[in-house]
């Protein structure tokens, strides 16, 4: 018979007014980052800001391409815009808000698999947690501490 392996997984749901200073600052400039995005095809605008360890804020917004799946994510093209730039300095966290065109309401969106998988490629670069925010309809923020809190079983879990 077989071992079982099993993670625990747990988001946290905070108000908004219950996040710091700078985390709600990573949120609203990670909502205007969603305004520039380029969506014609999906119609579905996507803002991330990240957090570096300098206190700097970096913001992104996905960009489409009749090409498809020649677009980017939000989060991939903030993360390796943040590497290329400032190669030494560690992602700290990460927000990200969604919103549909034509919807007054913000959508709950996490990153994707490729994004997951990125994020997770930072973290062991960096060997630190990266927190990601993801913005919900209500004004609640979704918290998961590091990556491994929507991408259990990442390739080096299942190496150790």
């Amino acid at each position: 018979m077989g071992k079982k392996i099993t993670q625990h997984i747990s988001l946290t749901l905070l108000d908004i007014h219950e996040l710091d200073e700078k985390e709600i600052e990573l949120v609203n400039k990670a909502k205007n980052a969603m305004n520039s995005a380029y969506a014609p095809y999906s119609n579905f605008k996507v803002g991330a800001a990240i957090l570096l360890e300098n206190e700097e804020i970096l913001t992104a917004n996905n960009q489409e391409n009749a090409s498809f799946p020649v677009g980017i994510c939000a989060e991939r093209l903030l993360l390796g815009y943040a590497h290329a730039n400032f190669p030494k300095l560690k992602p700290l966290k990460i927000a990200i808000i969604a919103q549909k065109k034509g919807s007054d309401k913000f959508a709950t969106v996490s990153p994707c698999g490729l994004c997951r998988q990125t994020i997770n490629e930072y973290e062991l670069k960096f060997k630190t947690d990266i927190q990601i925010l993801m913005y919900t309809p209500n004004d609640q923020i979704l918290k998961a501490d590091n990556i491994s809190q929507l991408l259990p079983f990442k390739f080096n879990d299942l190496n150790s």
